[in-house]
């Protein structure tokens, strides 16, 4: 293992440094993942879902919020929108999957508009404009 270099470079103890573009698709793509997960259960012509456990116990449904409960996630960013789906099944009891899959979407379009050269700061104004209107 050799310390980092000026420049932010060289190997650090769980591997290499990532940064910019890498990063956000990574993070996109962990969320989109989540969110392809619940998104079949959506509405009332949804999938059911077979979810087993480590002891192999099963569980069907088609509810969002049990389905990302029952998930294991690591992912930093996708652990934010299974936090996000429990916070809001807690306020309001329902729209799980719903907030799951358009927190998706807003990341996957802001980074499609970032690779095509759009500052994300000029992104994050025009969600918030978006909100207020």
């Amino acid at each position: 293992m050799s310390a980092p270099t000026a420049d932010g470079t060289g190997l650090f103890i769980g591997g290499t440094r990532e940064s910019g573009q890498d990063v956000r698709t990574a993070n996109v793509t962990a969320a989109l993942a989540v969110a392809n997960i619940v998104k079949t259960s959506l509405g009332p012509v949804g999938l059911d879902k077979m979810l087993v456990d480590d002891i192999g116990d099963v569980l069907i449904t088609n509810d969002g919020a049990t389905i990302l409960a029952q998930l294991e996630v690591e992912h930093p960013a996708a652990k934010v929108l299974v936090d996000l789906a429990q916070l809001q099944d807690s306020e309001v009891g329902d729209g799980t999957t719903s907030v799951v899959i358009i927190a998706s979407e807003l990341l996957r379009r802001g980074n499609e508009m970032v690779k095509s050269g759009i500052h994300p700061t000029t992104i994050m104004a025009g969600f918030w404009l978006a909100l207020k209107e």
